[in-house]
């Protein structure tokens, strides 16, 4: 389907994005507004096992109660994922995923909610004529609404923060329990539409158990006004309840969804049998979410 993306919101509503200063871009984002109650964010590979398959796995995640769906274009050095994703790379890569197939894969689409796409800077930098502004105007174009780049330091993101800006899109960084000082702010100055929250050190991979830092992790972020929507190790429901009860405005849940798809590829089940269990797993993380909301303390009144 078609998605409309800020700057063409922006344009039918008399403004275009290169007008909108950066102190605005947050009070324009879709990506913001998906958090107006705690968010539930999913993440799958593009194409993986198949173009077809991965079509409906994603469709599923949105029928589940996906607010945000992060779409993973495959890079063959992917340095922040686990070995469950890594294999998910893998099957999207021998699938013949590419930039411009991920493009067509955006498109053909039947979802009603805001996308991200996590992708590594070389993939950016490379694809088309000028460097940056080619991917971000042609991912603008076919709705992707941001970006997550993993190994994109802040403190490099000046082009293609100042070219997402120019069309609209947000950037969302991962901030790590260890980061902290001028960093913290460096990142969280660049931010828009959402921060990543790193639950945890390491690599990407449900877990059956959460970090105890996650509570203190997300309470440092609490001066800046970006929601916050934590990942590395939710799995379940009651890990996303934990999660947003500790204070996280949402969860981000990869490695447990692809390990569907990855079990479902193994014994070669069908598509929709998969697809089934994933829109299963995601009502119930996205209902995790809400109960958690539900649980945070209330403000005394005074």
């Amino acid at each position: 389907m078609s998605h409309e993306n800020r700057a063409e919101r922006d344009a039918r509503n008399g403004q275009t994005a290169s007008e909108a200063s950066r102190d605005d871009r947050r009070g324009a984002s879709s990506l913001e507004d998906a958090f107006e109650e705690p968010a539930f964010v999913p993440y799958l590979a593009a194409g993986d096992p198949d173009f077809e398959s991965s079509l409906e796995y994603v469709e599923a995640l949105a029928r589940g109660g996906a607010d945000v769906i992060e779409l993973g274009l495959p890079f063959s050095e992917p340095i922040a994922e686990g070995p469950t994703i890594q294999q998910a790379v893998v099957r999207s890569l021998s699938g013949g995923m590419t930039p411009e197939r991920f493009f067509d894969f955006v498109e053909a689409l039947d979802v009603d909610v805001p996308l991200v796409c996590m992708t590594y800077y070389n993939l950016i930098y490379q694809y088309g004529d000028e460097p940056v502004r080619s991917f971000v105007e042609r991912a603008a174009g076919v709705g992707i609404e941001g970006f997550v780049v993993p190994d994109l330091p802040a403190e490099e993101a000046d082009l293609l923060r100042d070219t997402c800006d120019e069309f609209g899109l947000d950037l969302i960084f991962i901030v790590a329990p260890t980061t902290a000082g001028d960093r913290l702010d460096r990142i969280m100055g660049q931010v828009s539409g959402y921060v990543y929250v790193q639950a945890r050190l390491g690599v990407t991979g449900a877990r059956e158990s959460l970090s105890d830092h996650t509570e203190t992790t997300v309470a440092r972020l609490e001066e800046y006004d970006v929601p916050k929507a934590v990942g590395f190790g939710i799995a379940t429901g009651e890990h996303a309840a934990s999660v947003v009860e500790a204070g996280a405005d949402g969860v981000i849940v990869g490695s447990a969804l692809v390990d569907i798809v990855a079990e479902g590829h193994e014994r070669d089940a069908p598509t929709a049998d998969v697809a089934a269990e994933l829109e299963s797993l995601a009502r119930e993380l996205k209902a995790g979410a809400v109960d958690g909301g539900q649980r945070r303390p209330r403000p005394e009144r005074t």
